[in-house]
């Protein structure tokens, strides 16, 4: 555990020199916030309700989903395996004395950490500026439960991108997996629009995937929302985790001996 720690440590110290990203960073955040307040402003111009959304309660969610898509930073893995398999280089990993896996756990909970302080600044920022009236749960269990489940859904796509980035043991060219991934987690993750907003059936086969409890879920459970999904999706979650360690262990097995080590 100490080998992790350091490496977590060490990526928390590396995010310093890039100061001009952490400005981008925080950015980004509020610009998605101030997307939403203009358009669900003029919506909620019309009507005081729209799906059980009052207009600061969705706001709230917004800030919520904003906040916990900004956290989850392990896009840059499944690149990064890729390009070191194809160049030969992925050997630098594989000598360490520790999980390549686990090397790349501890690097994104470093980087997740050190953003967390000014992702956080960012939706306080927003509160205060626009005068939202914030929509949080009253209800200790249901935060710790969309807590808990917010730090599952980040291990989970560090998961994923560190699967598909081995992929590229078997195929060459990975950005076609990138793709649907992304595409598929910008819709079920709720990032967009709440899934509120969608047919109950849509939402039911949504609730199949992991995506499902990566953002949205934890968001309407931080404003007091689905209550009655908190354990439920905690589990489904834990499960889908398991099922994607499965993954990797068999693809890595299977796969790792086409890897040839050229350009190490």
């Amino acid at each position: 555990m100490r080998k992790y720690r350091e490496i977590m440590r060490a990526y928390l110290k590396t995010q310093l020199v890039w100061r001009a990203d952490v400005a981008f960073h925080m950015v980004f955040i509020m610009s998605k916030v101030l997307f939403a307040w203009l358009l669900w402003g003029m919506i909620f111009r019309e009507r005081n309700m729209v799906a059980d959304f009052t207009f600061h309660g969705m706001l709230s969610y917004y800030i919520f989903s904003s906040f916990l898509s900004q956290l989850e930073m392990s896009k840059g893995i499944s690149g990064e395996i890729s390009a070191r398999i194809r160049n030969g280089t992925i050997s630098n990993y594989i000598v360490l004395p520790l999980s390549m896996e686990g090397y790349f756990t501890a690097m994104e909970a470093g980087v997740v950490l050190f953003y967390l302080a000014f992702d956080l600044a960012a939706a306080v920022v927003w509160v205060f500026l626009f005068r939202i009236e914030f929509v949080f749960t009253h209800s200790v269990t249901v935060f710790l439960c969309g807590l808990l489940m917010t730090v599952l859904g980040l291990f989970f796509m560090v998961q994923l991108n560190f699967f598909l980035g081995i992929l590229t043991l078997k195929y060459e060219e990975i950005s076609t997996f990138l793709m649907i991934k992304d595409n598929l987690t910008a819709l079920v993750t709720g990032s967009i629009v709440p899934l509120a907003l969608f047919p109950e059936g849509i939402v039911d086969g949504m609730r199949l995937l992991p995506f499902y409890y990566v953002t949205y879920l934890p968001s309407m459970l931080f404003t007091g929302r689905c209550r009655e999904e908190a354990v439920k999706g905690i589990f489904i979650l834990g499960a889908w985790c398991v099922l994607m360690q499965g993954a990797i262990m068999i693809t890595w097995r299977k796969y790792r001996i086409k890897y040839d080590g050229a350009g190490i």
